[in-house]
């Protein structure tokens, strides 16, 4: 059998951290959960992801300003992994300009787990 897809939950409410890594333990999935963008950051450094769950509105770093960073990185698996946004207002932005900044996907709270599963399933399908 193969090793778990690694996913990594950057979110600063622990109830939705909580539920979300429940759901893909579930389906097998090795899950990492970080509070805020600094810890991604500083979480890259040392691992890799198959896929990143950001919450676009999180303390210290948000969603956009980390995944700007992410997406300049020099180490090509780690600049290129897929991110999905999670937010509550999407920050008024559009679809396109989430892509834009480097956002694959965009997942509106309240969360749709089914749907959360769906795209996780999506980017880490060999």
């Amino acid at each position: 059998m193969s090793n778990p897809k690694k996913v990594m939950i950057a979110e600063d409410s622990s109830v939705i951290q909580n539920l979300t890594r429940k759901i893909l333990s579930i389906q097998n999935y090795e899950i990492t959960s970080v509070k805020n963008g600094q810890q991604v950051l500083d979480t890259l450094k040392t691992e890799n992801f198959d896929i990143i769950l950001m919450d676009i509105n999180m303390p210290v770093m948000d969603g956009i300003e980390c995944t700007q960073k992410i997406r300049s990185l020099d180490d090509p698996h780690k600049s290129n992994v897929p991110i999905v946004a999670i937010t509550g207002n999407a920050r008024n932005l559009s679809a396109s300009e989430y892509n834009d900044i480097g956002i694959n996907e965009l997942l509106q709270k309240p969360l749709n787990f089914d749907e959360l599963v769906t795209i996780v399933k999506k980017y880490t399908t060999d």
